[in-house]
């Protein structure tokens, strides 16, 4: 998709996975609508305001995190040993400075200690105690590990355990949304419930960001691809920004986000013809399913996804805000 050139964007998502929008009710959709409307309308005002692109994906995900419908932050997946340990991202495509953190456990928005791993020190990812550490010490907010958890989460690791299965991020939910007045249009047995942003600002900037719960019964431990700079996140503006959802090892596996940029600067790809050759050609022949979502300096954005479907919308400055969730 295109339009005109610098126009300020921000393009969100919520996952990737089997889209079940016959057994999901007009209500339960509308909920996933509302909630990304939710998500992307602060982050078009912000832009609309001259914000810059690195504020508007950091608002968009941190509303994103506080959303239990989605696997980030509030409303994370539980691992193995019934703890909750989470992932971020953030890149600044104008000075390609990143950061990330890595199983943390307290920090009530991992996306803000991302920027804050970026913004405050000489690394580019932080784990576990080290990141906790460093959101402590510039007065990032802490909680205790229960704000993260919901019941409908505990049950989907019940039932995941009985299972004796890890279920790739929200894979096990499926397992505890049986009635049909509570079916989410996503199919969560097949759902990556890794969210993201990327946006291009006024001045031509570019900038993503990307958050999650990780995987149901997950490895304690266990990193996928949000925080690997180059494989779910990367932005830089001579190219594009990126945030992918998916099987994170895979994406791990094939640098996907970093493919795309580099399909476009040195094989001279469009923003289109790059996304779809990594999310269609290079990743399925690995087990790699789920999409991603790209904006590239002119404005122009993409979202493939190699599933049924995946929630996500757009907003450009001036335009109706988009959402979708089916093809």
């Amino acid at each position: 998709m295109s339009s005109s050139p610098a126009r300020p964007l921000v393009v969100v998502h919520g996952g990737a996975g089997t889209m079940s929008r016959d057994g999901s009710p007009a209500q339960q959709q509308e909920a996933y609508h509302a909630a990304l409307r939710a998500v992307l309308g602060p982050a078009q005002e912000l832009l609309a305001r001259g914000g810059s692109a690195l504020d508007a994906v950091s608002l968009a995900v941190d509303l994103l995190e506080d959303c239990p419908l989605f696997n980030a932050g509030h409303g994370a997946v539980f691992t193995h040993d019934e703890t909750h340990e989470l992932d971020a991202a953030v890149m600044d495509g104008a000075t390609l400075k990143a950061g990330a953190v890595g199983c943390v456990t307290r920090i009530k928005r991992p996306a803000r200690a991302a920027r804050a791993v970026m913004e405050h020190t000489e690394h580019v990812l932080l784990v576990g105690a080290g990141a906790e550490a460093l959101a402590q010490r510039l007065g990032l907010e802490l909680v205790t590990p229960d704000y993260f958890s919901t019941e409908a989460r505990r049950e989907q690791l019940r039932r995941a355990l009985a299972a004796d299965k890890a279920m790739l991020d929200h894979d096990g939910a499926s397992l505890t949304f049986r009635q049909p007045a509570a079916v989410p249009p996503l199919d969560e047995s097949r759902k990556f419930g890794t969210v993201g942003a990327v946006a291009l600002d006024a001045q031509g900037n570019l900038a993503a960001a990307t958050s999650t719960g990780g995987m149901t019964n997950k490895q304690p431990g266990r990193v996928g691809d949000c925080p690997v700079i180059g494989a779910g996140t990367y932005a830089d503006n001579r190219t594009a920004a990126i945030s992918c959802t998916g099987t994170g090892e895979m994406f791990i596996r094939a640098a996907a986000a970093y493919d795309v940029c580099a399909r476009m600067a040195y094989g001279g790809a469009s923003l289109e013809a790059a996304a779809q050759a990594v999310v269609m050609e290079t990743l399925p022949p690995i087990g790699g399913r789920g999409g991603l979502i790209a904006v590239d300096r002119h404005g122009n954005f993409s979202m493939p996804f190699n599933t049924e479907g995946m929630y996500r919308g757009w907003a450009r400055v001036g335009e109706p805000l988009q959402t979708a969730i089916f093809r």
